[in-house]
């Protein structure tokens, strides 16, 4: 059951990510999972210990580990937009 929750939790997150970048015309279902997951990731590996925050990728449900996934995800999709287009958006 847990990893149904992070799936959907990593899921919404991605989307909204994918919309605050605009990438979401060009990102489906699944790839909105693995950039909400991956950028939760990347959220508690540069963003977490600097604001003392946890992650959905280590158990912590609250809204400090939501806003830690959320930022690593738009951190993520920012660098994807630079490498693919040579601009962030």
């Amino acid at each position: 059951m847990n990893l149904m929750v992070w799936l959907v939790v990593g899921g919404a997150i991605g989307w909204l990510a994918s919309l605050m970048m605009k990438t979401d015309p060009e990102q489906g279902v699944f790839m909105n999972v693995v950039v909400g997951v991956v950028g939760a990731l990347i959220g508690g590996w540069l963003i977490g210990p600097l604001i003392g925050a946890g992650t959905l990728n280590q158990n912590d449900f609250s809204p400090g580990s939501l806003l830690v996934s959320l930022l690593g995800a738009v951190l993520l999709l920012a660098l994807v937009n630079l490498f693919r287009r040579g601009r962030v958006r």
